[in-house]
């Protein structure tokens, strides 16, 4: 439980800078930044394994790389559940950020978990 909250908070941390970096990506507070962690969460444990599924082939030829345009895909199925308060204006805008986002996530996931970190 405390590893999926930290999870989340990460998670809703990395939404954030992406949106300082993109001017196309927009959240309105870490409140929906959190909300879209959660949804974010469910979607890519529900919804992505079906694309990949379905989207083996092209991701066997690109060799993997077109899992990045799931995962705009299920950035794109966010901002449509969440609204207004989190907005993408462009799908090539959410391709860039789930390719940051990932960049970011790994980076941020490195750090809070990394046991030479987290011994004094």
């Amino acid at each position: 439980m405390k590893r999926a909250l930290l999870s989340l908070v990460l998670n809703a941390i990395a939404l954030l800078l992406v949106a300082e970096i993109f001017s196309g990506f927009h959240l309105e507070s870490f409140g929906v930044a959190i909300i879209a962690s959660l949804i974010l969460a469910i979607l890519n444990a529900v919804v992505k394994p079906i694309l990949l599924f379905f989207t083996l082939p092209i991701n066997l030829l690109t060799l993997g790389l077109f899992t990045f345009v799931i995962n705009a895909v299920t950035l794109m199925l966010t901002q449509a559940l969440i609204g207004s308060d989190f907005v993408i204006d462009s799908f090539g805008v959410a391709i860039l950020a789930a390719i940051v986002l990932s960049v970011i996530n790994l980076i941020l996931n490195k750090l809070v978990k990394d046991p030479l970190l987290t011994k004094k």
